[in-house]
């Protein structure tokens, strides 16, 4: 929160009750929005073992070859989550994509930028963010990418 609010950017708070392996069903269910505004922050290793954040829509999965190819690496997979927690500072379930551990390379799923709000991990379990995707680009000058698959 601190790092938005010294970007300027404008943002909601929203907390609910986090449930294990919930994930982002749980918080779309608890806070009453869409999953599809809910976005996962999903940490991943190219094939050289450089870590990158991929920030995609709760009802969609990456497709990991698609994005190996859009940014020019041989392959791409998840991180382990004690590897993930190393790279961001950050518990798995409440990694959020401001203010890691080390800067990291961001990945915005393209159709991310049709919604008016998202709802992202805020940097702990069960608090999320609500906050307009082009905030997100700027900050973190993520680059956009097409690899959602349903």
């Amino acid at each position: 929160m601190l790092f938005l609010r010294g970007q300027g950017v404008t943002f909601s708070e929203c907390s609910y009750r986090y449930e294990e392996r919930g994930g982002t069903a749980v918080a779309s269910r608890e806070l009453g929005v869409p999953e599809h505004a809910v976005v996962k922050t999903l940490v991943m290793e190219d094939d050289t073992r450089a870590p990158l954040i991929v920030l995609m829509h709760g009802d969609r999965e990456v497709s990991t070859k698609a994005l190996a190819r859009q940014i020019g690496a041989r392959s791409v997979a998840p991180c382990k989550p004690e590897v993930a927690t190393r790279h961001t500072g950050y518990l798995v379930g409440g990694t959020s994509p401001f203010a890691t551990r080390r800067t990291l390379g961001v990945y915005i799923e393209r159709s991310i930028l049709d919604l008016p709000t998202i709802y992202i991990n805020g940097g702990s379990r069960g608090f999320l963010l609500g906050v307009a995707p082009a905030d997100v680009v700027r900050i973190l000058g993520a680059t956009l990418v097409d690899v959602a698959m349903e």
